[in-house]
């Protein structure tokens, strides 16, 4: 075999991704232009410096942590019904739910039934193409585990212990168009995460390439 021979062979084995949902740490996502996504997303690459695990009761989610050129730090996973849609994440801080929503009517999200509508109350630079004027809440306390690991390569430890996921409960609620959305984790000790959640086509990955 020749020089070149063993060259060309070398490239084409080499790690290729093709779907999202190969993704591995160090990998690299290129998002398209277009002016349908926020503006800290448009023309933009991550890489995905991070994968955890989220389990419930009939599913394991996936979840890509995203570092931008900036330092700007999102997440992502797949929404998988008839079609698979892009979900973004950004949370964002108490300051944040504060400037967009009244807080007496967000802390009805905890009310049970969980029937929460919010309507945002200001349009800021962080709302920007993340948030829609109103939302109905779809998610109701429902239980969870979060795994620092990657469920695709690691086993997920049913037990108790330091291999055990974190336990939280979920709220979620989404505008009309089911596009945009709010989701809260709230964990044991009582801390609250929120996020911003945005559901886009997988056409918007427009390049993927291996981590070095």
């Amino acid at each position: 075999m020749s020089f070149f021979k063993k060259i060309f062979k070398k490239d084409e084995t080499a790690r290729q991704v093709h779907n999202v949902s190969d993704l591995l740490t160090g990998d690299i996502i290129v998002l398209t232009d277009s002016f349908a996504l926020p503006e800290n997303l448009r023309n933009q690459q991550f890489q995905v410096t991070g994968v955890n695990s989220y389990e419930y009761e009939n599913h394991v989610d996936t979840e890509w942590v995203l570092t931008g050129n900036d330092d700007t730090e999102l997440y992502l996973t797949l929404d998988v019904d008839d079609k698979t849609y892009l979900k973004f994440l950004l949370k964002i801080q108490h300051d944040d739910v504060e400037t967009l929503f009244d807080l007496d009517e967000f802390s009805t999200i905890f009310d049970e039934p969980g029937q929460a509508f919010l309507t945002r109350k200001t349009d800021s630079a962080l709302s920007q193409g993340w948030t829609s004027e109103q939302y109905q809440q779809s998610i109701f306390s429902t239980v969870g585990y979060f795994h620092r690991k990657d469920h695709r390569s690691e086993s997920l430890s049913a037990y108790e212990g330091k291999d055990a996921g974190e336990q939280f409960e979920l709220y979620q609620l989404l505008d009309k168009e089911q596009s945009a959305g709010i989701e809260l984790e709230v964990w044991q000790d009582g801390d609250t995460d929120v996020f911003l959640t945005l559901y886009r086509p997988t056409t918007d990955i427009i390049d993927m390439f291996p981590g070095s």
